[in-house]
């Protein structure tokens, strides 16, 4: 059974409005919002880690959203937090559109199933009828964290 994402996240952990113009800009936004919340030590190391990711291929799963994801040394659970970009982000995804919702998965070095079960819960949500199309309607954080536990995981709608 695929955990609920709700289940997965935190509201501070969801970003609405994120800032940037490509896909660097916004992986430094939310590395710099990740260790802003204490979550990860050192920014620039998570930065270099997301773009060591993006240089194997693409995070860009279609549907309008990326999982750019990567495994840090020194965390104890896996976070996961949900961005909504201001502007359309090419990421070099599957589908050749431009990115708006990314879902950043950051887990640790020594957990290699939860990091794994995280990417698949994010890829059924994803698939799901109509799923990003209601997250970019969403007004706030509260409406985001919402549609995860009614809409996410295994339950579907």
């Amino acid at each position: 059974m695929t955990p609920r994402l709700d289940s997965m996240t935190r509201p501070e952990l969801i970003f609405t409005q994120l800032p940037g113009t490509d896909r660097k800009s916004v992986l430094r936004a939310i590395s710099r919002r990740l260790a802003a919340q204490g979550l990860v030590c050192d920014e620039d190391v998570l930065f270099r880690k997301l773009c060591e990711r993006e240089e194997l291929g693409s995070t860009g799963i279609g549907r309008q959203v990326a999982v750019p994801h990567c495994k840090v040394k020194g965390l104890e659970d896996t976070v996961i937090s949900v961005a909504v970009c201001v502007e359309e982000i090419d990421f070099g995804a599957v589908d050749q559109k431009p990115v708006r919702v990314l879902f950043t998965v950051v887990s640790p070095e020594n957990d290699p199933a939860a990091h794994l079960q995280s990417l698949a819960a994010i890829s059924h949500w994803v698939k799901a009828n109509h799923h990003v199309e209601k997250i970019l309607q969403q007004e706030g954080r509260d409406g985001i964290l919402e549609l995860l536990g009614r809409d996410g995981g295994a339950g579907g709608e």
